[in-house]
């Protein structure tokens, strides 16, 4: 049996994963996080670090992989804590049809 989210029991691993976004995780987080990791598609939202400890942007991995990743133009994050956030958020929105509205830190 393949898990998926249930977004009404899931939800409460939202708030765990915002406020540690690269920590040790609770079973039911990981869980979720390893659903959110693999995209039927084959498509896939991930980071890529422009400049080490400092700049990352989303991009996407094609279904192809012999195919250039393609990379976001939009935001440029500052830490890699909001950058995972933006992937988070991202993925939930793909996988549950809900967005998730947020900002990484009150």
């Amino acid at each position: 049996m393949v898990y998926r989210i249930d977004p009404e029991n899931d939800r409460q691993f939202i708030e765990e994963f915002r406020l540690n976004p690269i920590a040790a995780h609770s079973p039911g987080l990981m869980r979720v996080l390893a659903v959110m990791r693999v995209d039927p598609t084959g498509n896939q939202t991930i980071l890529v670090c422009r400049k080490p400890f400092a700049e990352w942007v989303l991009a996407n991995m094609p279904a192809r992989r012999a195919d250039p990743i393609v990379m976001e133009t939009g935001q440029v994050f500052t830490s890699r804590e909001e950058a995972e956030w933006a992937v988070f958020c991202r993925r939930w929105r793909l996988l549950t049809g809900e967005s998730i509205n947020r900002p990484f830190r009150d």
